[in-house]
């Protein structure tokens, strides 16, 4: 897809917000089970079942049936995460269902279909099945924890998408829940290096001329035009406009979730915290990619560097 089609649309992407508001908005996703078989349950029954549920409005489903929770932002969004699911576990339960926050399925692949059949879905299944396995496991068999957090104007909102991005590698190893080759990071990174950006090709230069030529080097294979598009690329921070979206994270417990989101939160909202950790990892950005890997292979100094990073954020 040509540069010139994408560059407006990613300018929009880019536009960041007019004030500096300090909201997080939790998603957070589930592996779904029968309880009594630990099979695949189809997307409707989990629909029936949680129709009553107070989370039901924040309800919606992967393409292999993992259930998403996209919460609104909220002063203690992690408290509420624990209440919406506790309630909706009880739903679940009375039609013999139970979700589990993990973010690898132990299921074998032929046990846990794709359910959602669109032609969109269907064409990002064939697209990546071209390249290796990764793609099909992403798509049907991997769960997340993801924060969506308000994008500064000016120098505090660059400073915000560098950090969050310098940042990842080591916070994805702090708060790792599977490493290895068949773990859910491993899995991000092997499934189609140019739609995911697991290196540091978003932060030379410019950052909507990055994004842009980024976008440009993926496949397209949707019919639907650039906008659409944009939306099959898998960054681990994700542009939104007015907020930036972190998915860089394994799924976590909802009763861990608390922690994250107070060390996303400080790394956005702290200026000064934000500054000191940009001066320190700003010299990792030619080692990024290579930071990236050791994080899903699970490397023990990746993730105690993780460890301190999160431990200068809450304290």
């Amino acid at each position: 897809m040509e540069t010139k089609e994408l560059h407006a649309l990613v300018a929009g992407l880019f536009a960041r917000g007019h004030r500096r508001t300090t909201r997080v908005a939790v998603e957070q996703e589930f592996l779904v089970a029968d309880i009594a078989t630990g099979a695949a349950v189809p997307i409707d029954r989990v629909r029936r079942a949680a129709r009553t549920a107070y989370a039901n409005p924040y309800l919606s489903f992967e393409p292999g049936g993992q259930l998403e929770l996209s919460l609104p932002c909220s002063l203690d969004p992690a408290a509420d995460l624990c209440a919406l699911t506790d309630d909706l576990q009880r739903h679940l339960a009375t039609d013999g269902i139970r979700i589990d926050a993990l973010p690898c399925d132990p299921r074998p692949e032929h046990e846990v279909p794709l359910q959602l059949t669109t032609p969109r879905y269907v064409a990002m299944h064939r697209h990546f099945d071209a390249i290796g396995p990764a793609g099909r496991r992403m798509m049907r068999r991997t769960a997340s924890t993801q924060a969506c957090l308000d994008w500064w104007p000016g120098r505090a909102g660059e400073e915000q998408w560098q950090v969050l991005n310098l940042a990842g590698p080591f916070l994805a190893a702090r708060f790792a829940r599977s490493t290895g080759l068949e773990g859910r990071l491993a899995t991000w990174l092997d499934l189609d290096p140019a739609r995911t950006g697991f290196d540091d090709r978003l932060l030379r230069g410019d950052p909507i001329t990055a994004y842009t030529e980024f976008a440009a080097g993926a496949a397209v294979f949707t019919s639907q035009g650039p906008a659409d598009h944009l939306t099959t690329l898998f960054p681990p921070v994700r542009p939104r406009a007015t907020y930036l979206e972190v998915r860089y994270l394994d799924a976590q417990e909802p009763a861990a979730v608390a922690q994250v989101v107070t060390a996303l939160s400080t790394l956005m909202y702290d200026d000064d915290r934000r500054q000191r950790t940009l001066q320190e990892l700003r010299p990792e950005l030619p080692r990024l990619a290579e930071h990236w890997r050791a994080a899903a292979m699970g490397d023990p100094a990746t993730a105690d560097r993780g460890r301190e990073l999160d431990l200068e954020l809450v304290a």
